[in-house]
C-alpha cells in the first residue's frame, strides 16, 4: 500500500465518481463524523457521482440515504439500492427526501430465500456458543448478519466457524469490520457497483473504471480493492492487512472519517489545478 500522497495527479484529475464503504470508513462507533459528512458534501457540490456500498441492512440505511448527499446507497452487499428522489423535497427544507428502492432479485426469489436465511441463522445461534445475530437484523431483507465486533466479540476461530456453516448451506459469506454477512445469490459489492452504475447512470462501469475511486477498510472490501486501480484504504485497514488477499493501492494517514476526508481533499485539489 502506497501513501495517499503518491496517488498521481493525472489519475486524480480523471476521477468523476466515488464509491465508499460506510462502517469504519465514514463512521466511528456507528456515527458518521463531521469531517466525513463535509467531505461527502464537497464532493457532491463539485459534481461527482457518489455511491455508498455497505453490508448493512436496507432498513438501517434508509435515513442515511435520505439525509446524506449521495446518489445512492447500495445495501446488503449489493442486493438492494436506495435512491433519493431528484425531484420534490430539498434536504435544506428539513423534510425527508423520498426514496426509491430497487432489488437485484425478484420478489418470489427473495421470499423463498428469506425462509432459508432464517433457518441458517437459527442453526448458527444454536450450534455456536456466543454467536448472535446483529442488532440491525430486523432491517435486513436479503441476508443475515452475525455480530463479531460491534456489540459482541468473536475470535478468529469463531468467525471461521460462522463462515463454514454459511458455506455449508450454499451461502456466500463476507466478513466486514463488525459483522459476518451471509446471503444466497451471486451478488457482492463489486457486482452491485456494476449494477447500480448501469441502473442509475445508464453507463458501463467496466468502461470507465479509471474515473472511479473506491474507499474501504476491511476484508469485505477486497473485491473492490482488486478491481479498482484507484483503490484506497483508510488507515484502520491495517487491522486486516494480514487477512487481505488484495490490498488497496493507497492508504490514508487518518483513520475512518478523517481518512475519507483526506481522499476527498486529494480528489478536489486535483480538479482545482
Amino acid at each position: 500500500m502506497h501513501p495517499l500522497h503518491d496517488w498521481p495527479l493525472a489519475a486524480r484529475r480523471r476521477i468523476a465518481g466515488v464509491f465508499t464503504d460506510i462502517d469504519d470508513t465514514l463512521t466511528t462507533e456507528g456515527a458518521i463524523t463531521p469531517d466525513a459528512l463535509d467531505a461527502l458534501a464537497a464532493l457532491k457540490a463539485a459534481g461527482l457521482d457518489l455511491i455508498a456500498i455497505t453490508g448493512r441492512p436496507v432498513g438501517w440505511s434508509e435515513p442515511f440515504a435520505r439525509d446524506w448527499p449521495v446518489d445512492a446507497i447500495v445495501a446488503e452487499n449489493g442486493a438492494v439500492a436506495l435512491i433519493p428522489s431528484k425531484k420534490g423535497f430539498l434536504r435544506t427544507s428539513g423534510l425527508h427526501m423520498p426514496l426509491s428502492k430497487r432489488y437485484q432479485l425478484d420478489t418470489q426469489t427473495r421470499a423463498g430465500n428469506q425462509a432459508r436465511l432464517q433457518t441458517v441463522l437459527a442453526r448458527i445461534e444454536h450450534e455456536l456458543p456466543g454467536a448472535r445475530r446483529a442488532t440491525d437484523s430486523s432491517g435486513r431483507e436479503t441476508d443475515i448478519a452475525i455480530d463479531h465486533s460491534e456489540f459482541a466479540h468473536l475470535g478468529p476461530a469463531q468467525i471461521a466457524d460462522v463462515v463454514r456453516i454459511m458455506h455449508s448451506e450454499g451461502m456466500n459469506a463476507s466478513v466486514s469490520s463488525i459483522h459476518i454477512n451471509g446471503w444466497f445469490g451471486s451478488h457482492n459489492k463489486l457486482q452491485g457497483a456494476r449494477w447500480i452504475v448501469r441502473k442509475l447512470l445508464g453507463r458501463d462501469l467496466e468502461a470507465e473504471m479509471d474515473r472511479w475511486v473506491y474507499v474501504g477498510d476491511s476484508t469485505n472490501d477486497q473485491l473492490m480493492f482488486e478491481a479498482f486501480g484507484n483503490s484506497i484504504g483508510v488507515a484502520n485497514v491495517r487491522r486486516f492487512e494480514a487477512q487481505l488477499g488484495h490490498l488497496p493501492r493507497y492508504i490514508t494517514q487518518g483513520e475512518r472519517g478523517a481518512g475519507f476526508a483526506e481522499v476527498a481533499a486529494a480528489v478536489l485539489a486535483a480538479r482545482a489545478v
